[in-house]
């Protein structure tokens, strides 16, 4: 059986995932900021485990709680987005900063301390939430500033670590989920269970020569 662990799984996207990898057989691991609220996680199949992507102490919390054991396949889902919406100048540092921390920090920080444990495993697949905003080619409409960036940055996170880990086996690739209605969109998009089932169906196919790619839940590459 293989496992797959899944950051952020206590809803939307996250919850998804972890629900249908587990309807299919998979031994699911879900991470949670609040394990004790995460009751949704747990009646889909996962194991709960605590973890805030940012906290390095929490980081290293779950390493040590998961002892060595194997993982095949790294979904570094969780992620933030705050004021979407916002002008240039309305753009605070403070919100700028914790959305970058977030979103680029916490899936290398994570991706680096889970590396011994996707070694361990058979299909050795590391992959992070990429978006749309992502790409400069495609942004012809402006905002989501913070967002963006943190998006831009892990892109470029990501490419590094292709081809520092490739060599070692290990396959690096970015999901695209596309615009799905979750509680970051107000509900508005593709339905959960339409882009999750397409992202799942991108993964179950991966192989070696897919690293570095950023592929959307359509199985179309996203733009650089």
């Amino acid at each position: 059986m293989a496992t797959i662990l899944i950051s952020g799984a206590n809803r939307g996207i996250g919850l998804e995932l972890a629900r249908q990898f587990a309807a299919d057989g998979w031994e699911v691991i879900g991470t949670a900021r609040r394990p004790e609220a995460a009751d949704a996680l747990r009646a889909n199949g996962a194991e709960v485990l605590p973890l805030e992507v940012t906290d390095p102490a929490s980081i290293a919390a779950l390493v040590h709680s998961l002892n060595g054991r194997p993982i095949d396949v790294l979904i570094a889902n969780a992620g933030i987005a705050i004021n979407l919406e916002a002008k240039p100048a309305e753009v605070t540092k403070d919100e700028f900063l914790k959305v970058v921390g977030t979103n680029t920090f916490g899936p290398l920080a994570l991706a680096t301390a889970l590396k011994p444990n996707l070694l361990a495993g058979e299909k050795r697949i590391v992959t992070a939430m990429s978006s749309l905003m992502s790409s400069i080619e495609a942004n012809d409409w402006g905002k989501q500033f913070s967002y963006r960036a943190s998006k831009t940055g892990l892109n470029a996170i990501w490419r590094a670590l292709t081809l520092e880990w490739e060599p070692e086996g290990l396959t690096c690739v970015l999901l695209r989920p596309g615009f799905v209605a979750t509680e970051m969109t107000g509900g508005q998009g593709l339905a959960v269970e339409e882009s999750v089932a397409g992202m799942k169906r991108v993964v179950e196919g991966l192989t070696p020569a897919d690293a570095g790619r950023i592929v959307g839940y359509d199985g179309l590459d996203v733009p650089w």
